[in-house]
């Protein structure tokens, strides 16, 4: 092994409702079940599929939703965590998405998933930004409040790199 790092690619998903929920997972790490925090649903990609299309289908296995309408890449940020007894090294890509469905199925997660996603969750702005609870991208109420007021960005926006 040459110690070299491998970047993950990752396709996440800004769901949001008709009344602009945003939808989040509950995570946990297996080994350690009390350290918790909310994240967007998404995951890498597999073989040679393209961002939107590994979006929609994590979106499908994580949260039962299908037939979003996709939108722009709103963020692009790296991000390196302990996980499972492993380091992820990712570079993460956050489409914009809505729906008009709110019901959810957890039935699609992968094992690993099983074992470290608690439920999901829909979340207004105001509870985003009043939760005292871990959620990522560490900035997201910000960044929900600025895609709100001013629209998606003409590009998308660089997000600092969060190293755990």
């Amino acid at each position: 092994m040459s110690g070299e790092t491998v970047i993950r690619s990752v396709a996440r998903v800004v769901l949001l409702d008709p009344q602009d929920r945003i939808l989040l997972m509950h995570g946990f790490e297996p080994q350690d079940p009390a350290k918790s925090w909310w994240f967007t649903p998404g995951g890498g990609l597999e073989g040679d599929e393209s961002r939107e299309d590994a979006v929609r289908r994590e979106l499908a296995e994580e949260t039962g939703i299908t037939g979003v309408a996709l939108g722009p890449v709103l963020w692009k940020r790296r991000c390196s965590f302990p996980f499972d007894g492993r380091r992820w090294e990712q570079d993460e890509w956050y489409f914009l998405a809505r729906t008009e469905r709110t019901a959810t199925d957890l039935r699609g997660l992968t094992e690993l998933e099983r074992r470290s996603v608690a439920g999901l969750r829909w979340w207004t702005s105001a509870e985003l930004r009043a939760t005292r609870e871990t959620v990522y991208p560490t900035k997201l109420a910000e960044l929900l409040r600025r895609l709100f007021d001013e629209g998606p960005p003409a590009v998308p926006q660089i997000l600092a790199p969060e190293i755990a």
